[in-house]
């Protein structure tokens, strides 16, 4: 499989889930933390979204479960850990919290840079050095390489 082939599908792929993140109000920071809201004033309406995502992804996995390979792809990447540890709780625990605060997770924000405001690029910035400090802390070697 040619690696344009592979960038295109990506890139189709990328924008097919920006537009669904644009046309279901995810981009919106004030949107989001009005669903996360629930002692205040909850806004309900992304849990459609949520539903619509669960939905899709279930198919998808069915989908991918039948399949051999992928169709770009030599071979489907699942995570090998199925246990729940501390650091799992640890990163989702920090994943709810900035979430929360921000109004924003990584989709949304990568997305949102098209809209060009300024603490949209600060957010996803602080979230690029956070990855990169991760990666380089935890010894995470990048997806699709070997160990040496």
């Amino acid at each position: 499989m040619s690696a344009a082939l592979r960038l295109l599908a990506a890139l189709a792929a990328g924008l097919i889930f920006g537009l669904g993140l644009s046309l279901s109000g995810m981009l919106d920071p004030a949107r989001v933390r009005g669903f996360l809201d629930v002692t205040g004033d909850w806004d309900p309406t992304l849990a459609f979204v949520l539903g619509g995502a669960v939905s899709v992804a279930a198919a998808g996995y069915a989908l991918a479960r039948r399949l051999p390979r992928p169709a770009f792809e030599d071979a489907f990447e699942a995570p090998a850990n199925r246990r729940i540890d501390r650091p799992l709780v640890a990163g989702a625990a920090l994943f709810g919290i900035g979430w929360g605060l921000s109004g924003f997770c990584p989709g949304p924000a990568v997305a949102a840079l098209s809209t060009g405001a300024a603490p949209v690029a600060v957010f996803v910035a602080s979230m690029l050095l956070g990855m990169a400090a991760h990666h380089r802390l935890a010894g995470v070697r990048p997806v699709g390489r070997a160990a040496p």
